[in-house]
């Protein structure tokens, strides 16, 4: 599926989901820049140290991004964290740290990209939700399925804002991603069930292209065979 020369953001792109959608939409033939929190590889183009829930250090990552770029055609919002973390006996701290990272996150990318986005009169967002926010799958989610749920109606509400402009805004729902944390959190699980990062790579990969411009507005379960 070809995406030759479409200027695309990745946010969290240096873990191991990031790493694997930058990784596939540049061998679409995109460009691709990464923005992340942390440090980023050195092989891997993009702007590192970013803090995404600062909306004016967003503004100016992605500015940044297009300005390198020529443009911008697409958002992939992957930035985020996860905490276990019952309610009784937690603390309302948990609840603003995931609010954070994983809803306020979006919001700022998604403002800072929407400018470039609205006056080319076409483009993608893509929202990383979890499956987990239909509901919770274990007892100490609260926090996070709450903020993931929050990711689930962000997507929805832009979609509708913006669909008759040419953008379309979807999210995906993983399951339990296979990636080298979760193994050696989850020693005992059965990794052949769960979802690989090259998988919902594909999947965001035909959200970005032509063939799905009639979708918008979708929340889509990505399970492996959890």
């Amino acid at each position: 599926m070809s995406l030759s020369g479409k200027a695309c953001v990745v946010t969290g792109g240096a873990g191991a989901l990031g790493s694997a959608v930058c990784k596939a939409l540049s061998g679409a033939g995109a460009k691709v820049i990464a923005i992340d929190h942390g440090v980023l590889p050195a092989e891997q183009p993009g702007i590192g140290n970013v803090d995404l829930s600062d909306a004016a250090k967003a503004k100016a990552a992605i500015d940044k991004a297009a300005a390198e770029m020529g443009g911008l055609y697409a958002l992939i919002n992957i930035a985020g964290g996860f905490r276990w973390e019952k309610l009784a006996g937690g603390k309302i701290e948990t609840w603003d740290f995931l609010y954070t990272v994983n809803v306020k996150t979006a919001v700022n990318a998604c403002q800072a990209a929407l400018p470039y986005l609205l006056k080319a009169k076409s483009g993608r967002i893509v929202n990383i939700g979890a499956a987990a926010a239909a509901k919770p799958a274990t007892a100490g989610m609260g926090a996070y399925t709450a903020s993931k749920a929050g990711v689930l109606k962000l997507t929805e509400a832009l979609a509708d804002e913006v669909k008759n402009d040419g953008i379309t805004v979807n999210a995906i729902l993983p399951t339990t991603i296979d990636t080298a944390a979760n193994r050696k959190d989850m020693p005992d699980a059965d990794f052949s069930k769960w979802v690989k990062p090259e998988e919902i790579a594909a999947l965001i990969e035909y959200l970005l292209s032509p063939a799905a411009s009639a979708v918008t507005g979708a929340n889509i379960p990505i399970a492996g065979r959890v």
